[in-house]
């Protein structure tokens, strides 16, 4: 499934109305929600009209463009088909019946945006001077990497690595927790093994955090080397594989009955503090 099925000739300019639920475009969007289908596609969808609008100016492929009818004669949607249909994509209005279905939502968005997939490839990663990466090893929870990768964002990371099996950064789940951020962050992915071959040649400081760290995440010195973060799966932790290949093993001092910090919260820890020699309020922000 290369393409959504488009029944008959469509001129440029023409948006298509769709009021079915069985239309075979319908069918091939809904079928986006499994991760076999984005797979074969090499495409997934975003919901909303400002995660539309970000990826499109960060210049994102679309291939699909769907609005409710409530949504029509809207300058910001209008300006979205326009851009759309000049891209060689496929212009949707449709029912609110049919984006629900879309979305799966009683109260959906009225705009969703099918784009194609984008990987960044891990050999062609070259981190400089300033940069910090996260790398996730087998991350399974989709708001947890959503929520990583939203915080890299706003922290000013480059990117995220993702470690042998993990889930999909471009499931409806992931791209709705990472608000937009997924559109602004790299992602990689990797096995194990590759990762450590990589890191032995890419110039790196891996800071990973672990039960048996000894050091105190605050004293490390995140400035000499581009730092690579990484952190272990939500149950298991790190394995011994990757942990052996980390420069510090860092652990987040802790007081208090609980015994550990959700994934998402402890990367955004690390990240803030690995980044803190970098950043300032007086940018701006």
């Amino acid at each position: 499934m290369n393409e959504f099925h488009d029944r008959g000739p469509r001129k440029v300019g023409q948006v298509k109305e769709v009021t079915s639920l069985a239309n075979p475009i319908i069918k091939d969007i809904k079928a986006l929600t499994n991760k076999k289908s984005r797979e074969e596609s090499g495409t997934f969808m975003a919901e909303g009209l400002k995660l539309v609008i970000d990826a499109i100016e960060l210049g994102w492929t679309i291939r699909t463009l769907v609005y409710a009818k409530a949504a029509k004669g809207k300058p910001l949607v209008e300006q979205m088909a326009a851009k759309t249909v000049a891209s060689g994509g496929l212009v949707l209005e449709v029912s609110e019946k049919v984006i629900s279905s879309i979305t799966r939502r009683d109260n959906p968005q009225m705009v969703v945006g099918i784009f194609e997939t984008r990987w960044a490839k891990l050999r062609d990663i070259r981190p400089k001077e300033g940069e910090t990466w996260v790398a996730l090893d087998r991350v399974r929870d989709p708001g947890n990497l959503g929520t990583i990768i939203r915080t890299a964002d706003a922290a000013g990371a480059s990117g995220v690595i993702l470690v042998g099996e993990t889930t999909d950064p471009f499931s409806l789940e992931t791209v709705r927790a990472t608000m937009g951020s997924v559109f602004a962050v790299s992602v990689a992915h990797a096995t194990a093994e590759e990762f450590i071959a990589w890191k032995k040649q890419a110039g790196v400081s891996v800071v990973a955090t672990h039960l048996a760290g000894s050091v105190d995440y605050r004293t490390i010195d995140y400035k000499k080397k581009p730092v690579v973060l990484l952190m272990g799966n939500e149950q298991s932790g790190l394995p011994e594989q990757l942990a052996k290949e980390a420069d510090a093993l860092a652990r987040i001092p802790q007081q208090g009955r609980a015994d550990s910090l959700n994934l998402g919260v402890a990367t955004a820890v690390m990240l803030f503090e690995a980044r803190r020699h970098l950043l300032s309020l007086s940018e701006g922000k």
